[in-house]
């Protein structure tokens, strides 16, 4: 294993998903800004993504693991198919702006549904420079939430 680069590692991890679960997909894997992102391109992903993407989330958790044992310190790995991810991120973020809209009119705390880590920091982040919301997390996992309040001067 130690032989291997990052890149043929997390290549040699998705192509074995995708021939043990029939995918039929296409692997690529790409660096980009000190990101090793892994894609899977091809039609019915669906059980590659799993509910709520928890399937894609724990391939990338163990793709991310299995990169850090290589090299021997973190480093980041993506793993999308067929823009998933970013397909995510935009609901997350309609989401996110609906949730803060109705805290601001409300002068309530808006709780959104249960998240992963990756996606409340997502959520934080993109409310961030708003101004007129705070945001944090409540709960334990894995019916951890954020929840969107209306800031003292709004």
């Amino acid at each position: 294993m130690a032989d291997k680069s990052e890149a043929e590692l997390l290549t040699e991890l998705l192509t074995r998903l995708n021939d043990t679960l029939a995918l039929g997909a296409e692997v690529e894997v790409a660096e980009q800004d000190g990101t090793l992102t892994g894609t899977l391109h091809g039609e019915e992903l669906g059980l590659f993504i799993g509910r709520h993407g928890q399937t894609i989330d724990a391939v990338q958790h163990l793709s991310q693991r299995a990169v850090a044992t290589l090299v021997g310190e973190q480093r980041r790995v993506v793993v999308d198919a067929e823009g998933y991810r970013a397909r995510r991120q935009e609901a997350l973020e309609r989401q996110a702006a609906e949730a803060a809209d109705d805290a601001v009119a409300s002068g309530r705390a808006v709780a959104l549904d249960a998240m992963t880590a990756g996606e409340r920091r997502l959520v934080h982040e993109y409310l961030r420079d708003r101004g007129d919301v705070d945001t944090h997390s409540e709960g334990e996992e894995p019916d951890r939430h954020l929840v969107v309040s209306p800031t003292a001067q709004s």
